[in-house]
């Protein structure tokens, strides 16, 4: 049997990098922006930080993680996400001892065992975001306002921001009592990951897609109606300064998000163009995850893209501009002599910025000269015997066809006033 890539993964092949070069150059400069700086996380962790972070009741720690024991016995995890990670560090370098907000983000591979579909995959990535320090309902604006200005710079401009606020410890465990009310007389119409959830974390059943949990919760007290003072006047500020730099908005009282480390605002942004699966970035307020890992605590704002998605997105809709191709300067060599002064020469080229290459393949000048074409060359370098001896390359215009005489050792000169790019 020949060995393929694991299903839910997929290999990216230079053609298709090109593109995702592209998207992580524009994901790069909007978070240069906004004073965001990169952090790399490792791709597992220990498996009890996504059990307190993310926490038991959800689907992507019942269903979904890559867990394994390492050669230590411990019990590792493949991240499914990154913010309990980017807590993981900020607490491990004592970031907290630095009174200033922080602001990181990151790109790269997320794994989840989940039923691979169009723009889902089992190893998938991620861009994301995290401001952690401050509570100010501004950050919370901000960093929806940055992903926005992501996707409309991207050219995704029918886009509308869901959202809610889910809370905090004070007011919460208030409306879960009412949650527990409500459902009292309902369970048998719940299915069986609710009934679970229903007492360990109420508010999940809200998230639940199947028809008969959808069905139970018609009618359940909206969260936004049991807010303290506090969450109220937070909640009030976000959409005052949303209003205030033009961004449209939703509320929706049903958005919980799916993990349980999220406080008050929770939102996603929908592309309606995709239709059923329209949510191309989910993020919110997490207050209390890091003390939940054990640090002080600490406000926190975060969200995160699916770049397939996004990529996906982007190619149907007819927004991923070409690719600009680089144009080689070709050297034809014929001999060996020849072969090894084109060699040098190539090496001379790229040491001074310029794509170059030459022949691999043993081909004969007319099967060099195709292999030029085939590259898109703008010049062509011919080196022969006869140019050996007398020290003079003819160097070809494929555009125009002009030929010229040039010293071989002057080769580069010439380049660096001739060639276009």
């Amino acid at each position: 049997m020949a060995i393929t890539a694991p299903r839910g993964t997929q290999d990216f092949l230079p053609e298709q990098t090109a593109d995702w070069q592209i998207l992580e150059q524009k994901i790069r400069q909007i978070c240069s922006l906004y004073g965001f700086g990169e952090i790399r996380t490792p791709l597992f962790e220990s498996t009890e930080l996504f059990l307190r972070g993310i926490g038991e009741t959800t689907d992507v720690v019942t269903k979904e993680m890559y867990t394994f024991n390492d050669r230590g016995g411990r019990s590792m995890t493949l991240r499914p996400e990154n913010t309990a990670s980017v807590v993981r560090a900020y607490l491990e370098h004592k970031l907290y001892g630095d009174p200033k907000v922080h602001k990181f983000y990151y790109m790269g591979p997320m794994f989840r065992h989940d039923r691979p579909q169009a723009g889902r995959y089992r190893q998938f990535n991620q861009f994301g975001v995290e401001e952690i320090g401050s509570k100010d309902p501004a950050v919370d604006a901000e960093i929806i306002a940055m992903a926005f200005q992501l996707f409309r710079e991207l050219g995704l401009n029918d886009l509308v921001l869901h959202l809610n606020s889910v809370g905090c410890p004070k007011c919460r465990p208030i409306y879960r009592q009412k949650l527990l009310d409500f459902f009292a007389d309902k369970k048998d119409q719940l299915c069986d990951d609710c009934k679970a959830r229903l007492e360990k974390n109420p508010l999940r059943v809200l998230d639940c897609k199947e028809e008969g949990c959808k069905q139970a919760a018609v009618g359940v007290p909206e969260l936004t109606d049991n807010l303290c003072d506090d969450c109220k006047e937070h909640f009030a500020k976000v959409q005052e300064y949303l209003t205030k730099i033009g961004i449209p908005f939703e509320l929706d009282p049903r958005l919980v998000r799916g993990l349980d480390y999220y406080t008050n605002t929770a939102f996603e942004i929908m592309y309606a163009p995709l239709g059923a699966q329209s949510t191309v970035c989910g993020g919110g307020r997490y207050d209390g995850l890091i003390e939940e890992v054990g640090g002080p605590a600490t406000p926190g704002i975060g969200f995160a893209i699916g770049m397939e998605r996004l990529l996906l997105t982007l190619k149907e809709q007819g927004l991923l501009p070409p690719v600009e191709k680089k144009r080689p300067v070709f050297i034809v060599a014929l001999g060996d002599a020849a072969k090894t002064e084109a060699f040098s020469l190539q090496q001379q080229l790229r040491a001074k910025g310029m794509y170059a290459e030459i022949d691999t393949m043993g081909r004969s000048m007319k099967g060099q000269m195709k292999s030029a074409n085939r590259l898109e060359a703008d010049y062509t370098v011919i080196i022969g015997e006869e140019e050996l001896a007398a020290g003079q390359a003819q160097v070809r215009d494929m555009a125009t066809k002009e030929q010229v005489s040039v010293p071989i050792d002057g080769i580069v000169a010439y380049m660096e006033t001739h060639k276009k790019g």
